[in-house]
Order: C-alpha cells, then structure tokens, then sequence
C-alpha cells in the first residue's frame, strides 16, 4: 500500500504531481496571460472600441478558437482586463502606504504611483469607457472615489497634521494637477514633438507639483528620495 513506502516516496510522489499540475495549469492558462497583457496595452493606449479579437489573435500568432475559449466577447475582454488592473492597483496601494518608510516618502510613492498609473489611460479609452461601457465606467468611478482618492486624501491631511504637506494646499487639486501633467504630457504624440525624454518629464511633473507642495522640514526630508521611474 502506498502509505508504507520507504524513504519518503509516497509524499515526493504527491509534491511531483503537485508541481506537474502547476505547470500544466501555467501552460493552459499562458495563451490568456498573454491576451490579457496585450489588450491591456492596446486599450489604455488607443481606446478599445476600434480593436477587434481577431487584430490581437493575429498579433499573438494564436488561433481564434484560443481567443474565443477564453473571452468570448470583447466586452468579457473589456471586464477582465479593468478588474485586473482594478485590482493590481487596490493591492500596491495597500504596499506602498504601509511600507516602513518616513511618512514623506510613502506620500510621495503614493501620489507618484497613481499619476502614473492614471496617466496610461489615454483620453480615447476614457471616451470609449463612458459611451460603450458605461456601467464598468461607473466601477472604474467608485473605485477611484472609495479606493484611491480617499486613501491620498487621508494621507495628505495626515501630512498636513504632521507638518509634512502646506496648510494653504488643497488635498484634491494636487492630485488633479499631477494626473492631468501626465495624461497630457507623456503621450507619444507629445513625446514625439520634443527632445525631453519620459523619464525627464516625469521627473520635472513629480518635482515642481509635489516638492512644491511640502514645508521647509518635510523638503529637508525629501532631499534623500529616489523616483522609481520605471
């Protein structure tokens, strides 16, 4: 009976078959990996309403029978594609604000972070979003209200108690101010028309807006921080 083997092998036989089921579920799984990864970078960079299933199967080299099995429709795509980002952004939030860092530097993770996040929504997926996709707009919305908004609105009035951030800064505009710098400078048509590159812009952004908004103490503080660019 298996449960007397010697030496181990009835548990390494289990951890063997344990680590082939790994590996076949990363391979079935890989081709929508892929999908996703790709209409993720299609949507937000030119809306997703001209994109079709069969322009980002052809672009995979697979088949339309793989794309179909796993996204059906393109509005399923759509669905996924805001969930998963929904997601990855609600979890790196959570890390970033409670990394063991000085308060100033999580703030500025924090508000660096959603800038450029925000910023990779080009104004043709917002467009699409609100006259195609109204109700997943409207979840994108309350996310944003309930899950980012308010979390650097809490922050900034922390920093404010701390003597972190300026009395005279309004909490909200500093953050419309920086996604609005974004969205509207590091595009590629815009990139494309000057010598400065995205690394330059984003570093220029971050420094004037945010630095801009901090007390005497807090920018002795900032001196020491690095901007994760990439």
């Amino acid at each position: 009976m298996v449960f007397f083997e010697p030496n181990g092998n009835c548990k390494k036989h289990k951890s063997i078959q344990k680590n082939q089921a790994i590996m076949e579920f990363k391979k079935d799984n890989e081709p929508k990996e892929r999908i996703l990864e790709l209409a993720k970078n299609r949507f937000f960079a030119q809306g997703f309403n001209k994109v079709t299933l069969d322009e980002l199967s052809g672009e995979l080299g697979i088949s339309k029978k793989t794309m179909y099995k796993f996204f059906p429709s393109k509005d399923e795509l759509v669905k996924t594609v805001v969930w998963m980002m929904m997601r990855r952004v609600e979890k790196e939030v959570h890390r970033i604000t409670e990394q063991r860092k000085p308060f100033v530097h999580r703030l500025a993770d924090l508000i660096f972070f959603i800038g450029k996040t925000v910023g990779r929504f080009s104004k043709s997926f917002q467009q699409d979003m609100k006259r195609f996709a109204p109700n997943i707009w409207a979840e994108m919305e309350k996310f944003r209200q309930e899950h980012i908004v308010a979390k650097v609105v809490e922050m900034i009035r922390q920093a404010k108690k701390e003597n972190v951030f300026r009395q005279d800064i309004n909490d909200e505009v500093i953050v419309m101010m920086l996604v609005s710098c974004f969205q509207n400078i590091l595009t590629p048509t815009v990139l494309a028309e000057h010598s400065f590159s995205p690394k330059e812009a984003m570093y220029t952004i971050f420094h004037v807006i945010f630095e801009g908004s901090l007390t005497e103490e807090a920018r002795k503080e900032f001196v020491h921080y690095k901007i994760n660019i990439l």
